[in-house]
């Protein structure tokens, strides 16, 4: 398999622009992420710092206006970030540490001008921290069925109700919320801005199975009072908003399952180079062999799908079907290689401390997150008119 720079000299999508923000990207991930990937991830977080030293380098304000401190670029810097933050082997330093792409995306497209102007020059700055809030305990795809209310009260919304499994949950400083402020169904949906420090609004932590390093939590709001102004677009409207977030989110997700599987890969590769087993690298056996095959195989062909739907996104293509299918394509790429690489690894794979360890505790929560993998078909088919 070639390097991704030979990959990326032959592919029509890459300009000198992307190499150089790629060689960045990469140097921060090498200086500042892998050595500690191990430790954070023993901790359950990491320093709060890294958000201001990725926005060092440009990586939180990719795609965000420039009036508010954004970098206009396409959405292969998107794909380049994904690639290059993959390859600390942690989701949960990288699902954090972008928290933002979700959470910040329906202020910046929808919120008031004083909103803008007020959160997102220190999001993108790396001093505060942005985080999205739609799943609640009793359903997370079911997004028409919300039941977190907001009701009105002069110039505040008073809301009530739970939402969870919500990343960044315990240190971001705000959450884009979302809310009932009308009748049943996706007609009486919207979206708010809620500040951590507001009263009535607290957070427990969650313990998971991958992610370590992310912290995950369940968000509580027990009549807490939000201003009006702290509506994202018009009220009542919010599920459009929802679903346009959702389109991006599962174009992220995509990108990083895929880096993912192909760290796995990679570190399957050199394992195999330099594992000896009955006289000779794992690698000169031929079963070794077809299982790296197949596992850059699958790899190519999701990266292929990820480049040219970013492609026609790009020139305004919505291709909702073909997002449904790639997220899925592309978890499951990464649960094929997360397994065949923890296999090749043997024992080794099994220990603690090791990437393709810590990745294949991972597959999971991409092949739930962001949409399930049923939905994501259904909603395919609905879309193709089946």
């Amino acid at each position: 398999m070639p390097e991704p720079a030979a990959m990326e000299r032959s592919s029509p999508y890459y300009t000198p622009e992307h190499a150089a923000f790629r060689d960045s990207v990469r140097r921060f991930v090498t200086r500042e992420i892998e050595p500690y990937a191990d430790v954070w991830d023993e901790a359950g977080e990491f320093p709060r710092e890294l958000y201001a030293k990725a926005a060092a380098i440009g990586l939180l304000q990719l795609g965000f206006p420039e009036a508010y401190g954004g970098i206009k670029c396409d959405r292969f810097y998107r794909i380049i970030a994904g690639q290059e933050l993959a390859r600390a082997g942690s989701g949960g330093v990288a699902a954090s540490l972008m928290s933002h792409t979700i959470g910040a995306p329906p202020i910046a497209r929808f919120g008031s001008e004083a909103m803008k102007q007020r959160v997102l020059p220190s999001i993108l700055a790396g001093e505060k921290i942005s985080a999205l809030a739609i799943t609640e305990p009793g359903g997370g795809s079911d997004v028409a069925n919300i039941s977190t209310t907001a009701r009105r009260d002069g110039d505040h919304f008073i809301v009530r109700g739970e939402k969870t499994f919500i990343t960044s949950g315990m240190r971001a400083d705000f959450y884009t919320v979302a809310v009932r402020t009308g009748g049943p169904g996706m007609g009486g949906l919207s979206l708010l801005l809620i500040e951590r420090d507001r009263p009535g609004f607290v957070r427990t932590s969650l313990r998971k199975m991958g992610w370590w390093a992310s912290d995950t939590a369940t968000l509580h709001f027990d009549d807490c009072r939000v201003p009006a102004d702290n509506l994202i677009g018009a009220e009542n409207a919010g599920f459009k908003v929802i679903m346009s977030n959702f389109n991006d989110e599962r174009l992220g997700l995509a990108i990083s399952a895929n880096s993912f599987a192909r760290v796995a890969f990679e570190e399957a590769l050199a394992y195999a180079r330099l594992r000896e087993t009955f006289g000779k690298p794992l690698i000169k056996h031929q079963v070794v062999r077809h299982k790296l095959v197949d596992m850059a195989q699958r790899v190519e062909a999701t990266q292929a799908m990820i480049e040219l739907i970013a492609w026609r996104l790009d020139r305004g293509d919505h291709a909702v079907p073909e997002l449904c299918m790639l997220k899925n394509q592309a978890t499951q790429t990464m649960a094929f290689c997360a397994s065949e690489a923890v296999q090749i690894f043997g024992g080794a794979g099994f220990m603690r401390g090791c990437k393709v360890e810590r990745i294949y505790r991972e597959v999971k929560v991409n092949a739930i997150g962001g949409g399930a993998e049923e939905i994501m078909k259904d909603l395919a088919a609905r879309q193709l008119g089946w």
